[in-house]
Order: C-alpha cells, then structure tokens, then sequence
C-alpha cells in the first residue's frame, strides 16, 4: 500500500464531512491521514471532533472579519499547512471564499463538497435553493477550488431525487448521507492520481 495522502481540513461548523474522512480511515477505506484541522469558528464542533481523534487543530485569526478572509489570514494558512506536510486541501462547510495566497500556497489541490450537482445552486443553502426552484434532483458535488464561488472543475457528483414531500431540512439530510459517502471516495481518486 502506499504512503498515506495527508490532509489539512478547513470547516466553519459541525464537521460531518470531517468525521466521515475520520471515519473511512479508520475503516481502512481511505488512505489518508489528517495532519491539521483548522477552524475559522472558534465554537465549531469540528475542533472538538478533531480533538477527540487526536488529530493538531487550531482557530485562524481572519483579524476580526465575520465574513471576509484576509490575505495576511490565508497567507499565514498556507504556511502552517505546509508546516504540517499536508499534500491537499479539503474544505468542509468552510464558510468563506478562499483566494490567493491560499490558492497559490496549494495549486489544484484544495478540494471543497457543495450540496448541490454543481453548476446548479451554487453558494449558501444549496438545498433550500433546489427545494424552491422545484428542482426534481439535486445531490452534492466534490470539485477542486479556484477564485470563483463554487465553480472550480468537477471531480466526482452524486443524485439525490427530490421527493414531492421533501422540505430543506429532510432533503439536505439525504444529501448529507452522500456527502459523506462521496468525499472520501474523491479523495482516494485524487491520491491515485497524485502518487
């Protein structure tokens, strides 16, 4: 087998899709290994779940911005990532739109999960998004980052079928169930091709 791919993950929130890479790991179904977690919530459910599986976490200092994501910021998160030996970039429910100097720290290697079959519903509440324009598919997409909102090339998408009954919340909780199916599956096809 080969070496491991190490990993930096970002997330804003709960951490899910983190846990659903935790957890393929530990199941021998992915490759990998998580060397940095980072948070731009310091009250982010993620840290703990980082913390509860041993894995380096930190909050980054965005200097006071609720939403922006400072170049002085993003700089200063390339550089610990690097630190770390991280090989690729997952972002997971990380709520702010990465640019360059991050972008230029990890060239075509910083992947993000969208609820939604991209190009469609890109941005916030995919799901809510997909259940008011009637949509009768939505699903969730893993595609590389660039400087744009949700518009980086597709690696690998999953369908979810809108039900006639389905509100926001059931149907993001289906797509959840993909999400955390597909994630560590793209990061296996992306370390096939890197190794």
């Amino acid at each position: 087998m080969s070496k491991p791919i190490r990993l930096g993950i970002l997330g804003s929130g709960s951490g899910s899709n983190m846990q659903a890479i935790v957890d393929a790991i530990d199941s021998g179904e992915l490759n990998a290994e998580i060397a940095l977690v980072l948070s731009d919530n310091p009250d982010g459910f993620i840290l703990e779940r980082a913390q509860k599986a041993g894995i380096p976490n930190a909050v980054i200092d965005c200097h006071g911005f609720k939403t922006k994501f400072p170049d002085a910021a993003q700089a200063a998160i390339g550089q610990q990532l690097k630190d770390a030996g991280v090989e690729l970039v997952c972002l997971a429910g990380f709520m702010r739109l990465v640019k360059a100097p991050l972008l230029e720290a990890f060239p075509n290697r910083i992947i993000n999960i969208h609820p939604s079959l991209l190009p469609n519903f890109p941005g916030l509440e995919a799901w809510v998004q997909a259940v008011e324009a009637g949509a009768r598919e939505s699903g969730c997409t893993v595609h590389y980052v660039d400087a744009g909102m949700d518009t980086g090339p597709i690696i690998m998408q999953a369908m979810v079928p809108v039900m006639g009954d389905d509100t926001a919340s059931s149907l993001h909780q289906r797509i959840q169930v993909e999400e955390h199916r597909l994630y560590p599956a793209a990061i296996n096809h992306i370390s096939e091709q890197l190794r």
